[in-house]
């Protein structure tokens, strides 16, 4: 079996259902693989150093060898909170309004991907696969061939590509996907994000895509295809079965006192549409005040990226925006916003979902999105609840059976709170059903094979590459 050498931003070794704090979709996701690959997870170790070294930190942990570097400040500046994270992100998610072009940002961002090529390269050994995630690394496979790695090397990325006249407003747009077709394989999230990236590669470079979805310019070809993600299907399972999970349930049903509860996890990212979703919810209390006062909405929302400026924003806003919600309905024996700022386990999340007849999952613009599959296979079969979830989340397609809204519609959201919470059991089984299908039947070990296999593929595959290096 060849080795997999999986490469990212940060470095997360797989947690048990029972640890503490919310774990990312990248660990959850990963943390199949790597346990029956042999091989190596290596990134930056989150830390910062007065001067980069390269030095690695090689340890072992949970059957997971990982390998891991410290940046200067200047890197985590520019590259991490900068280019990142104020420049691409905000851009793939279809915000042009807050993306920010630097210079600096954009030259710290190379760097860093040079620093990672370096340190990695002497770790990976001639029949190794090398898999690299996220588009905090989308120049890494060219600056390891320029180093003579002719591995197999393959990118996935876990957010949306956007659109060719979005993407256009980058600066040097044309060199980073340049860069990217360095790679044998080229993943998304879905079908919507892989079309994008091909437009660009046709319209923009001139290049041309097979219907088998090879990509072809230069002299190199690269297969580009969708991978939709899914959960850990047999853990997360397991994690609902858990005495942890059992307790989180009975903790929220108690205080909930008989109230029907909707529930909302998601870091705090303007991506996720909290500030929206508050709206929409304020929209259905005031147009349902019959149903309102039987409902509580529990929103989890952990802060992310503290040291970005609209990642404070967002906070404040809608710290102000609960506040004002609650003075406008809350009475002295409800308030009909509960808004935490904190992080849960998996098996606790798992018993929160559970006793929420409805979760709200209304991304403006997701990659998949992994609660919402979460929330399904946490629900009761013979009285599950609704899921409501955004047309523009990358799993929507996969559960077309749930609610499907307009995230920027608040009278479309409020109505679909309202359906959600008056729908018959009968329909909320069907509902269910198909999208448990899908849950169990496309999970992270059929996410995983497909991309690995897809990877392996044939040899000569690979020369093109031997010829261009």
């Amino acid at each position: 079996m060849n080795r997999l050498i999986v490469v990212s931003n940060r470095v997360s070794v797989p947690k048990g259902a029972d640890s503490n704090g919310a774990q990312g979709g990248l660990a959850v996701a990963l943390g199949a693989a790597l346990r029956e690959h042999r091989g190596i997870w290596f990134g930056w170790s989150g830390n910062e150093t007065e001067t980069f070294t390269g030095h690695l930190d090689m340890q072992r942990q949970h059957g997971v060898t990982t390998a891991t570097i410290d940046l200067e400040h200047q890197d985590i500046d520019e590259y991490y909170n900068g280019y990142a994270n104020r420049t691409l992100w905000p851009l793939f998610h279809y915000r042009v309004d807050l993306t920010e072009y630097e210079r600096s940002f954009g030259a710290g961002y190379e760097r860093v991907n040079q620093r990672f090529a370096d340190s990695v390269t002497p770790l990976v050994e001639p029949d190794d696969l090398v898999w690299i995630h996220d588009y905090h690394l989308l120049p890494l496979g060219k600056f390891l061939r320029d180093r003579g790695m002719r591995n197999r090397i393959g990118l996935f990325l876990h957010i949306p590509w956007p659109p060719t006249r979005l993407f256009v407003s980058l600066p040097f747009h044309e060199r980073l996907v340049e860069h990217m077709l360095h790679y044998d394989v080229i993943g998304f999230q879905s079908q919507e994000w892989l079309e994008s990236f091909n437009h660009y590669v046709e319209k923009e470079l001139g290049g041309t895509v097979s219907d088998d979805g090879t990509i072809e310019w230069q002299g190199r070809r690269v297969v580009a295809r969708a991978f939709p993600i899914g959960i850990d299907y047999t853990e997360f399972m397991a994690a609902t079965k858990s005495d942890i999970a059992r307790r989180a349930y009975e903790r929220l049903k108690s205080s909930a006192d008989g109230k029907k509860v909707i529930i909302g996890v998601d870091r705090l990212d303007y991506s996720k549409g909290l500030v929206e979703r508050f709206e929409s919810y304020h929209r259905f209390l005031t147009e349902h005040p019959e149903a309102a006062k039987d409902v509580v909405l529990l929103q989890i929302a952990p802060p992310s990226r503290e040291d970005v400026h609209t990642y404070q924003d967002i906070r404040n806003t809608l710290e102000q925006s609960a506040g004002h919600i609650n003075g406008a309905h809350a009475d002295v024996d409800w308030v009909p916003i509960r808004y935490v700022n904190q992080g849960y386990s998996r098996a606790e999340l798992a018993g929160f979902y559970r006793a929420s007849r409805v979760g709200l999952v209304t991304p403006l613009r997701d990659g998949m999105n992994l609660v919402a599959k979460e929330y399904v296979a946490a629900q009761d079969p013979e009285d599950p609840g609704v899921l409501i979830l955004s047309r523009f989340a990358g799993a929507a397609p996969q559960l077309a059976d749930a609610l499907l809204v307009n995230p920027h519609s608040s009278e479309e959201v409020g109505d679909a709170i309202n359906t959600a919470l008056s729908m018959p059991r009968d329909e909320r089984i069907r509902r269910w059903q198909s999208m448990m299908q899908s849950v169990r039947d496309e999970d992270v070990i059929v996410w995983r094979d497909d991309f690995v296999t897809a990877l392996k593929g044939p040899s000569a595959n690979a020369n093109p590459h031997q010829a261009a290096a």
